[in-house]
């Protein structure tokens, strides 16, 4: 029998988890802001510290569990959904998960040669001292790669996907849950953007309108995010999309001059356009079909 829905316990639940989620993480994210750092990828120690911080969300699933006591069922009604079933075709939604990072991202690189032709080089792979075959298959690579190192991506998805989400639906409904739930996760991201993490710190209206745009971006990967956890009961392809998404797969990175697209393009934010567009798309038919079926995080 279906337990009864008391609403106070499940705000006082997703109240806790906020608390703690923001709370590790912005202990993590706030050290470089405050002490003036700026984003460099390319050094080891930045990527830890945002890897650490990006286990806070599944940290605060499990403290809030323990304080309210709502259990760790693996599977099921309030579960941390981590179980993997291949049951009803569900391996489909885990090779959409994947691939359709490769897809958007893709077609993302492809709008942005179409809009600035002056950064396509035929020949830029040689730089890369790699062979132009190797090329069409560094995607599946990157997705293999990817998959290995989820970990991290489990630490968000793991509370966004496994916690926040079924509880802002149970409490609101789909459509209201997927725009709080992403401006939730934007601002979550909001000391990285602050460092220039993902659009870096030259643009208009920075870092404000940067975190404008990751709200944005986060309300249509929610979307998609929360619907392959919905078709499978698991938060495992969500992480493994989650994943894939931040390893940005694409063949065509290796005929794009970095350097003259960053010349031409007047503002970094329009080659998040770019992304959105395609993005978007996808996003949009997942809800469609979300709001068409009963979505498991409401059973």
């Amino acid at each position: 029998m279906e337990k009864s829905f008391d609403k106070k316990l499940e705000t006082k639940r997703l109240i806790i988890y906020l608390l703690f989620s923001f709370g590790l993480a912005w202990i993590i994210f706030l050290v470089p802001v405050l002490k003036g750092f700026k984003w460099d990828g390319s050094k080891p120690d930045m990527e830890s510290f945002v890897g650490l911080g990006m286990l806070a969300p599944l940290a605060a699933n499990v403290i809030a569990r323990m304080i309210t006591k709502e259990g760790f069922a693996m599977t099921g009604e309030n579960s941390m959904m981590l179980g993997i079933s291949f049951k009803s075709k569900k391996w489909m939604y885990y090779l959409f998960a994947l691939f359709i990072p490769w897809l958007y991202t893709e077609i993302s690189n492809a709008l942005t040669i179409i809009v600035f032709p002056e950064a396509y080089d035929a020949n830029l792979y040689k730089a890369f001292g790699i062979d132009k075959g190797l090329t069409y298959f560094y995607p599946v690579i990157i997705i293999i790669s990817a998959v290995i190192c989820s970990f991290a991506a489990l630490g968000e998805e793991g509370g966004w996907r496994a916690y926040m989400m079924p509880k802002l639906i149970k409490l609101m409904g789909k459509k209201k849950a997927f725009i709080l739930g992403g401006v939730i996760w934007g601002l979550w991201h909001a000391p990285l953007t602050c460092i220039g993490h993902n659009f870096g710190t030259d643009y208009p209206g920075f870092p404000y309108l940067g975190i404008a745009v990751m709200c944005v971006f986060c309300i249509i990967m929610g979307i998609i995010l929360t619907f392959v956890t919905a078709q499978t009961g698991s938060i495992w392809p969500a992480a493994f999309l989650h994943a894939v998404n931040n390893s940005q797969p694409s063949a065509l990175y290796f005929f794009t001059n970095q350097q003259v697209l960053n010349d031409s393009m007047p503002n970094p934010l329009i080659g998040w356009v770019f992304l959105l567009i395609p993005t978007a798309i996808i996003a949009i038919i997942c809800l469609i079909v979300m709001l068409k079926r009963d979505c498991i995080c409401e059973k």
